[in-house]
């Protein structure tokens, strides 16, 4: 049985991480850069190799959570590559802050360029995205800007807030947007005057934004010059396409793969937000299968549960295959602790800790490339360690409720599957036949009779080895024992 679970764990992730790889696509040769353009920035790796590797990510559309797996894949992907950049092609109106914020903390672990060409828009949530990025290019006539947050409303308008309400909220998503431009190596006052309306943004003497307005500005106005210095005031030039923003940056005629969103990872979406309950039923389930004999609808579940937790969060850019092989290694420790080991001890603790420590690591954000966590604080850890811990309880509480009530149902018959078939044409011989338990019976396990070897299962009492026992019911398959030592 416990060979059926393991290779049934390791045929579903092989299959799960073949159908999440990239499409990648091939483009032609490079445009011409904008005159004014300056070429400022060097590959990562001028020489690693003939060609070079950069790797697209389209930012299009709604930015929501899985567009955020997308990226944690392409980072992950162009750092074990060892890829020359990172460009996000651009064109969003925005959508949800967490998720940009997430997104931005994923850029800011890259160890390679990250880079923004704004195609058409980036608007709110994608100008937070692109302030984060080493460089900004935009294409003529597209903007950047207007980062001011709005509540929705359940009948999806924009919903008015009292005022203390908006400027907590206002608050929030300034210093988030603060730090994605100082991540990113831009002004933080030009980041905030795109949220803030009641603040003048100036540089010297010139006013860029007005008290009373959001900044947003054009591909001509982000790539004025001003200061001092005359350095750029976002842009550093307009350009025609990703094509001609590689030139100036040194990668002319680079080999481009192209991330986009996959079924499988607007699946792992879902995954990701009903985790909990996919841990608590696959735990649960395993249990009650080792538990019962043969192989049924307990094991089954739970296998689905399990698999269906790791491979979204496989796809979601958090767990490898590290917490996988943990995983199993776990289960195979906590089988033998049951099927071979008397009582519970080392054997079952250890697969305890292990399940445990790889459900956890499955749920944190790792290095990209690596498998160690972005960091070991509290912060990190505290979320998945509450998700476990509940799913755990939540676990124990259905074990407990399955041991207490399905025994006398009339389900829990056609739940039980018996690998030893007792002979029908004995089935009232067996009926009141005294004998001793083979191996403990939790509720179901082997038992002696005379020289007979036969499954049964107890009404949900714990019966131990070599305890004398009786069958008082027989139902098919199905063979019920009570203890008689306590006569």
């Amino acid at each position: 049985m416990v060979r059926k679970i393991l290779f049934t764990l390791l045929a579903g992730f092989m299959l799960s991480s073949t159908q999440a790889q990239e499409t990648n696509r091939d483009t032609g040769q490079a445009g011409k850069p904008a005159p004014h353009v300056e070429q400022a920035f060097q590959p990562a790796h001028p020489s690693s190799t003939p060609q070079p590797l950069v790797y697209i990510i389209p930012i299009k559309k709604m930015i929501e959570p899985a567009l955020l797996y997308v990226v944690r894949r392409g980072v992950d992907e162009a750092v074990r590559n060892d890829a020359d950049a990172i460009v996000l092609q651009m064109d969003t109106t925005g959508g949800r802050v967490d998720s940009a914020v997430a997104i931005v903390g994923a850029l800011g672990h890259s160890e390679i360029p990250v880079y923004t060409f704004v195609e058409k828009e980036a608007i709110s949530a994608g100008a937070m995205i692109a302030l984060s990025t080493s460089a900004i290019y935009m294409k003529q006539g597209s903007i950047i800007g207007d980062i001011t947050p709005i509540s929705m409303g359940m009948s999806g308008g924009v919903q008015d807030l009292p005022e203390a309400e908006k400027e907590k909220m206002t608050s929030y998503v300034a210093a988030h947007v603060r730090s994605a431009a100082e991540q990113g190596g831009h002004d933080p006052d030009l980041a905030e005057a795109m949220v803030r309306r009641d603040i003048e943004y100036k540089v010297n003497d010139t006013v860029i934004s007005k008290s009373g307005t959001v900044l947003t500005l054009t591909s001509t106005e982000a790539e004025q010059l001003v200061g001092e210095d005359q350095h750029p005031l976002l842009s550093k030039g307009t350009v025609k396409d990703i094509d001609a923003m590689l030139e100036v940056l040194g990668l002319p005629n680079a080999k481009k793969r192209i991330l986009e969103i996959s079924s499988a990872e607007k699946l792992a979406r879902l995954i990701a937000g009903i985790a909990p309950i996919l841990m608590m039923i696959g735990l649960g389930g395993l249990w009650l299968e080792f538990k019962t004999p043969g192989f049924g609808i307990f094991g089954i579940a739970g296998i689905t549960c399990l698999l269906l937790f790791f491979f979204g969060h496989h796809i979601a850019g958090l767990a490898g295959m590290e917490d996988i092989l943990l995983f199993i290694i776990g289960i195979a420790f906590l089988a033998i602790e049951i099927f071979v080991t008397p009582g519970f001890g080392l054997m079952g603790i250890s697969g305890l800790l292990l399940i445990f420590f790889s459900l956890i690591n499955a749920m944190v954000e790792h290095v990209p490339g690596k498998w160690r966590p972005i960091s070991f604080s509290p912060e990190t850890f505290s979320v998945p360690l509450l998700k476990v811990t509940l799913s755990f309880c939540g676990a124990l509480a259905l074990v407990f409720a399955a041991g207490k009530f399905l025994p006398k149902t009339k389900i829990f018959q056609s739940l039980t599957l018996d690998s030893v078939l007792p002979d029908p044409a004995e089935d009232g011989d067996l009926l009141g036949l005294e004998g001793l338990a083979h191996s403990d019976l939790r509720p179901g396990g082997t038992a002696y009779f005379n020289d007979r070897k036969i499954d049964v299962v107890t009404y949900g009492d714990y019966i131990r080895r070599e305890t004398p026992i009786r069958v008082v019911e027989v139902h098919g398959n199905r063979i019920v024992v009570e203890d008689i030592s306590r006569g």
